[in-house]
């Protein structure tokens, strides 16, 4: 009887000494326990970098350089569109302006051009009355030598552009002013600018006015012969 006392007396002091000694376990830890378990690859987030430019969805379709269209000229007279890139008849001779340009050599072999340059000054007018509005304006040419030379022109407005017109000289190294539809008759026009006296020379500064009338007559540039 007194060894049974004893021995649960024992068995008491040891198990309070056990629970004395085991330490407290915190709700929170016990509540959240940390996930030690390795991550997967596939598991990972991918990070792109800031400058990545986002994926299109796999099934958006992509256009391949074959899928745009190809421009084509609208027609052979393509380049024939503007009254700079049209062919002139000067002294029998055609000129054809390339952004308001020709130029050809003097001679073969020769480093001497003519050079024939779209003026200006123009006027807008219906020259042959067809309902559309057509140009007249002046043309430069220099061909190597001291002189420059003028040339009224016209542009005659077509289906297919404009066609030009012959040229014709009005004077070298004058002074062009203005260029006008003529008031009394709306298809004509009239050309102003300065020239010299006759006995001047070329040297001096041309002063002395003039103004001539053109109209267009069976497809062809003509001067109006001034009124008596």
């Amino acid at each position: 009887m007194k060894r049974q006392t004893i021995a649960v007396i024992l068995t008491l002091i040891i198990g309070i000494f056990s629970v004395a000694c085991t330490p407290a376990i915190d709700s929170d830890e016990s509540s959240s326990p940390t996930d030690t378990s390795p991550v997967s690859p596939t598991e990972r987030p991918t990070v792109l970098p800031t400058n990545t430019l986002a994926a299109l969805p796999i099934d958006t379709p992509t256009a391949s350089p074959t899928d745009i269209p190809a421009a084509t000229p609208d027609s052979d007279n393509a380049l024939n569109t503007d009254v700079q890139n049209a062919t002139y008849l000067i002294e029998g001779q055609p000129i054809t302006l390339v952004d308001g340009i020709a130029e050809i050599e003097v001679a073969p072999g020769s480093a001497s051009k003519q050079v024939t340059r779209y003026f200006g000054n123009a006027v807008d007018i219906d020259l042959n009355s067809d309902g559309l509005i057509d140009s007249a304006f002046l043309l430069q040419q220099d061909t190597g030598g001291s002189g420059t030379f003028y040339y009224v022109a016209a542009a005659i407005n077509t289906e297919d552009g404009y066609s030009g017109t012959d040229a014709i000289f009005i004077g070298d190294r004058i002074a062009p002013q203005s260029t006008n539809a003529d008031p009394n008759n709306l298809s004509q026009f009239i050309v102003n600018y300065a020239e010299r006296n006759a006995d001047e020379p070329m040297s001096a500064q041309p002063t002395i006015g003039v103004s001539k009338t053109f109209k267009l007559e069976n497809g062809s540039l003509v001067e109006v012969p001034a009124s008596p």
